[in-house]
Parts: C-alpha cells; structure tokens; sequence
C-alpha cells in the first residue's frame, strides 16, 4: 500500500485530497498543515511517505522553499515531492520544475483523477 503524506495549509484541501485517495487509491494518508509539520511527519519511521504532496503557497514557509530543506535532510531527500499549486502561467510552472520535484500538479484538482495523476507522474504501475 502507497503511504501519501500531503502538506497544505488548506484544511479542505487537505480532506478532499486525503479522503480521495484513501477512497480511489486504497492509499494510506497522513497530513500536515504547514512545511514544517510535514518535514517532521516525513522523518517519521512509522509515517515513512512514498511521496510527499505539497502546496506551493503556504503561510511562514512556502512549498518551494519547504522542498529545498527537504533536499538537504538525507532522512528525507529521497522521497519524491509534487507541488500542488493554483498558479498554472508558464513562467510559474518553469520555475517549479526548475526545482527537482516530481512533478506539478494544479488546483483545483478532480478529486477522482487525483491518484492516477500522481501514479502516472512516479512511474507507478500499481
């Protein structure tokens, strides 16, 4: 079973996403409402995340930047990072994808769609 913890400031957010891929999926969740609750879930042995779903604009500490302090923790660095963002202009999207993640995917998303983007972005077949 896939373990998907998602960061986002956004309570809904964070429910849709959560309740559409434990329904759709069968996938194990686990939620953070800011980049820092998520770094600390993420090193968790018992949460251990096959992929980190992420806002990009948070209060305090943005998706971006949360991502970057991900890369320099070799507890964590190796766990694939998707952003999830509202901002869908090229100049935006370059720039996230500049930045090493996964993959971007864009708000709002269809709740019934949301595991097979993911699934397709990582290569995953099951």
């Amino acid at each position: 079973m896939r373990r998907i913890l998602i960061i986002d400031d956004e309570d809904d957010i964070r429910e849709v996403a959560a309740l559409a891929l434990e329904a759709v999926a069968g996938w194990e969740i686990s939620t953070a409402s800011s980049g820092a609750e998520g770094m600390a879930l993420a090193v968790n042995a018992k949460i251990k995340p096959d992929a980190i779903l992420m806002d990009v604009m948070m209060p305090e500490v943005d998706g971006p930047t949360t991502f970057g302090l991900m890369q320099r923790n070799p507890a964590i660095s190796n766990i694939p990072v998707l952003l999830l963002t509202a901002k869908v202009q090229g100049v935006d999207q370059r720039r996230f994808a500049n930045l090493g993640v996964s993959a971007v995917l864009f708000k709002p998303f269809d709740p019934l769609t949301l595991a097979k983007q993911i699934s397709e972005a990582l290569g995953w077949k099951d």
